[in-house]
């Protein structure tokens, strides 16, 4: 079996016999899909690679789980002295989401392993160190936004909830005017409101939009909630026994997921949130796109930084965002020698491949937007940006 089509994501199957709402439909393929893992398939035979199970990837994932642990007991048994405890919360709040980067988005997609218990237990790292549930991160992100990216209704991650406007198609309401200057604040809080969410939507509400989350096992709700506590275990009681006050902890918690939230949510804005990612609306009444599932993750995602070598390292890929929608079950480490194949696809197939070339415009880019989004929709006139 050849390796692109193997490792290749599936959005049409994956997760849909487990839900029961409409789907959304793409165009027959032309070709471009075909095309793309046939190069991909004879790049990995040529170098005599694994898409999978690389050392690099397990050196990576130690530095950083290191960095983590090293954080927090720098953290724990630093000096008093309040600027080293700030120091080691913004440490560890870096390190949190070089393993969200890292670590736990490969498992979780199953880009890190060939083997299940692998890409399992690096996967919880989502679940025991950063505090977010990797049962329902996977249908959220894995499902809806890779097979609907950037489509309103069905993409929750560039929904907003109604207090962020980022699509058009989006209801404009007067206080979004700001958000393009207070955006880094709702940043800041949105762990806090992940790990409330993730309980209360799988025990309560059931759904993102109108999409059912399948039912977890006993095991699987059984991880959430256990590692919920285990997580306030480890960040709350440990620091409690040791004889921080319940106001340290509760301010030491706030910095490390503040500095997390504001880390993480920019990168990932950087890939769909800006001019020129598209954003789709299917065609009424059948429910359909015009183009065929590929070349829309092509037109609704944006690369960036590409030669930035730090940014290549502690991104885990999510600067190449592109490649990895298309080849989400190959691991990041392999992106950058994946992007040039496809943007010789991209060419031949007269589709654009946007790539920012610097992490500075890019957020530049995605601030415009913001600011844009934020206006009433009849001043909302798009100027194209050159990349």
């Amino acid at each position: 079996m050849k390796l692109a089509a193997h490792m290749q994501f599936n959005p049409q199957t994956y997760f849909m016999t487990q839900t029961q709402t409409a789907r959304v439909t793409f165009a027959k393929n032309i070709g471009f899909r075909k095309e793309l893992n046939k190069r991909v398939d004879a790049y990995f035979k040529s170098e005599n690679l694994t898409p999978r199970d690389n050392a690099s990837m397990y050196f990576k994932s130690t530095i950083i789980l290191g960095w983590v642990l090293f954080s927090w007991i720098f953290t724990l048994f630093s000096p008093p002295i309040i600027w080293m405890k700030i120091l080691g919360c913004i440490m560890l709040g870096m390190g949190f989401a070089g393993v969200g980067f890292s670590v736990g988005h490969d498992a979780n997609h199953g880009g890190y392993s060939s083997k299940k218990w692998v890409n399992t237990t690096f996967g919880l790292t989502y679940d025991f160190i950063i505090g977010l549930s990797s049962y329902l991160w996977k249908f959220r992100h894995n499902f809806l936004h890779h097979t609907y990216t950037n489509i309103l209704g069905h993409d929750v991650e560039i929904d907003g909830d109604g207090l962020v406007r980022m699509s058009p198609v989006r209801e404009h309401k007067s206080y979004h005017r700001f958000q393009h200057l207070l955006i880094n604040f709702v940043y800041a809080i949105i762990p806090f409101y992940w790990s409330i969410a993730d309980v209360q939507l799988i025990l309560f509400k059931r759904k993102y939009h109108e999409h059912n989350i399948p039912k977890p096992t006993f095991l699987e709700l059984s991880i959430l909630i256990g590692a919920k506590l285990v997580w306030l275990g480890l960040y709350a009681g440990i620091p409690l026994a040791l004889g921080y006050s319940p106001m340290e902890v509760i301010i030491g918690l706030c910095i490390v997921n503040m500095v997390y939230g504001v880390v993480i949510c920019n990168v990932f804005m950087l890939a769909h949130v800006l001019e020129p990612a598209e954003f789709i609306e299917p065609n009424l009444p059948e429910n359909m796109v015009d183009d065929e599932w590929a070349i829309v993750q092509v037109k609704t995602t944006v690369d960036f930084a590409p030669e930035n070598k730090f940014l290549n390292w502690y991104l885990g890929g999510l600067n190449y965002q592109v490649v990895h929608h298309l080849f989400p079950h190959i691991c990041h480490i392999h992106y950058p020698n994946i992007a040039p194949i496809l943007a010789e696809v991209c060419k031949e197939y007269n589709v654009q491949y946007n790539v920012y070339p610097t992490f500075r415009k890019a957020l530049a880019a995605n601030y415009g937007w913001l600011k844009k989004m934020g206006n009433p929709p009849q001043s909302n006139a798009v100027t194209p940006q050159v990349l």
